[in-house]
Parts: structure tokens; sequence; C-alpha cells
């Protein structure tokens, strides 16, 4: 009987202790994702795009707060609506990982930024944060966004009047976002952080790093193990990087973001996603004090929704964008959090296909 205890004390407590060091192993890997570069081959890939939709593609780069070199590109369309979205690329992924959304939106008249976010692509900064140093990035680049326009009608001397709708390309009149994965995360704290962002459409966002851990530790596949039997490699991974880092990781939260300021967002979920489950946008959208709908994608799989329903996504992107814009003063004018008052009426569209 005590050899049958003994067994099962060693069963019982071996899988914790081994998470617990796995976690403590794999925790600088967290803090240090796989750069994908940003290869010619990528580069001609994405001109190609450019191409096809007519649109002038410019090297942007933005220095962070701390100094870190943020690279990335501005990319106008022929004919502008005066409205800009910013694009965020997923882990381990580098601009042209949303480079089939810069096209609808480029023919749609939307200008695009698509950034490499730090510690990727071409961007420099020696780790990922995940959003807490990211929504800093994102004020910055809207800074030297606003700061980067030209009127080329107070540049230029005319002998006649310019051509109708010329006066104003390119002026930053509303800023909308758009993230997918990491970037979602990334980009529902920036518009929290900066309410010159005045929409977000965010795919397969995390609702926070603790809750993205425990499906890493379940092996993607068993959250619940990550919420028990494993949950000690959880705990020892986010204690690890979080004094690695010197961030607080329970304040890297999609979810008290969308809490802190009302702004509309439009969460897509991927129905078969096991890296980030639909109940990581559930928990956003139970949190969300704005207007927001929801949409999961039948038998996508993560970040797969435009692969999956193109048309669909194109439109409910643009219809969400549209009506903001519809809605919301410009961007340039003067705003505060505390002017948000989002509201959740006629606005909660929890669609399941």
């Amino acid at each position: 009987m005590r050899r049958l205890i003994r067994i099962a004390l060693i069963l019982l407590l071996f899988p914790p202790l081994l998470a617990a060091v796995a976690g403590w192993l794999v925790a600088p890997a967290f803090l240090h994702p796989i750069r994908r570069e940003l290869t010619p081959d990528l580069i001609r890939e994405a001109d190609a795009s450019f191409a096809v939709t007519h649109s002038l593609r410019q090297d942007f780069d933005v220095r962070a707060p701390d100094g870190v070199l943020l690279r990335g590109w501005k990319v106008a369309p022929p004919l502008p609506n005066g409205s800009w979205v910013l694009l965020f690329h997923g882990v381990a992924d580098n601009r042209v990982g949303v480079i089939g959304q810069s096209e609808f939106l480029l023919r749609a008249g939307y200008g695009v930024v698509m950034m490499d976010a730090r510690a990727h692509g071409a961007s420099g900064g020696p780790i990922a944060t995940y959003g807490w140093l990211e929504r800093n990035d994102t004020r910055a680049v809207i800074d030297v966004l606003f700061a980067s326009y030209v009127d080329p009608c107070l540049s230029i001397q005319w002998s006649r009047p310019p051509p109708r709708g010329y006066c104003g390309q390119g002026r930053p009149n509303h800023i909308f976002a758009l993230g997918e994965s990491m970037g979602a995360g990334i980009v529902l704290q920036s518009a929290a952080a900066d309410p010159r962002i005045e929409a977000v459409v965010a795919e397969a966002p995390f609702a926070n790093l603790r809750e993205a851990a425990y499906d890493y530790a379940g092996l993607r596949k068993y959250p619940w193990l990550g919420k028990t039997l494993f949950a000690p490699g959880t705990w020892t991974l986010l204690y690890r990087d979080e004094k690695l880092a010197g961030f607080p990781v329970a304040e890297v939260s999609p979810v008290k973001a969308v809490a802190s300021r009302a702004f509309p967002v439009l969460l897509i979920c991927d129905e078969l996603d096991v890296a980030l489950p639909c109940r990581h946008a559930e928990m956003i959208y139970a949190a969300a004090r704005g207007p927001k709908q929801l949409w999961v994608v039948p038998r996508a799989f993560h970040t797969a929704a435009y692969g999956f329903e193109p048309e669909e996504f194109r439109r409910r992107v643009l219809n969400f964008f549209a009506t903001c814009a519809a809605a919301d003063p410009p961007a340039s004018q003067d705003k505060t959090p505390g002017a948000d008052q989002g509201s959740k009426s006629g606005s909660d569209d929890h669609l399941h296909q």
C-alpha cells in the first residue's frame, strides 16, 4: 500500500514539477520570438501587391520613446478617402504578414501604415513585450504620421485652381487600426492609451498574457491542463519574464484595455483556433465598454479568417470603418479618453455562423 501511495504521489507531483522547470527554461524565448527577416523577395512580393492597387510605398522609420528604431512603410492609395489604418502583424512575423489586408484597404481609399513591431522584422529592440512598450511605440508612429504630412496646396503656387480633391490628400482625418494575434492584443492596448485611434479590428487577440500562457502550457489543445496540472509552468514562465524584462505581466491585458476606454471594436475569432481560442475574444468582448461586435469565423484556423471568408472579411471591416468614420470626429481634433462615451445599444452584434 505504501509503495502504491509513493507511486501515486510521484505520478501526481512529477508533471507539475516538470512543467515548472520547463516554464523557467522557455521564458527567455517568450521575450525573444523568432525574427522573420524582411528579405528582398518579401519586399518584391509587397511591391507587386501595391502595384495592383497603384499605391505609393514610402519607407517610414520612427524612433520609439526609449530610443528603439522602428521600421515600416507608409502606403498611400491613388484616391485617398482621408482615413489611415495602422496594421499590426502577429508574433514571429513582420509587416508583410498583413499585406493581404493592406490590399483591400488601399483599394477602398485608406492609407495604411505597416510597421515591424519591436524585436521583429527590421525593427530594433532587444525584447517583445506584447503591448507594454508597444503601445508607446504606436503613439510615436501616430505622432510621426501627423508630423510627416505636408498639404501639397500649401507647398505649390498654382497658376489655376488645383484639381478637385487634390488638396488635403493624405491628411489623417481618421485613424483606425487592424491587428492579428499578437498585433491584435497590441492594438487594443494602444487604442486604450491613445484616443486618436478611433476604432479597432482585432483578429485572434489574446485576453492577457496569463490566459495565453495557459493555452501554451496546455499544448495548444487542452487549456484546462495549463490551468491545473501544468499551471506551475505558467507561473514560472511569467514570473521569470517579469524579472527579466522589468514590466508587470498582469498589466499586459487587452481585457483591461477595452474596459479602461470606450472605443468601437470588431473582434474576430477563428472557430478552430487552438493557439488563441475564441474564449480570449469572448473575454475581451464581455469587458469592452464601447460599441462592439464579435464575429466567429466557421472552420477557420488561427488568423485565417481572411483566407476562409475573404469577401465577408472585407465587407465587415470596410463597413465597420466607414460607420466609425461617419460617426466620429476627425482624429486631428483634440481628444481625451474621457471624451469617449461608448454605448452598447444598437452595436452589440454578437454574430456566430
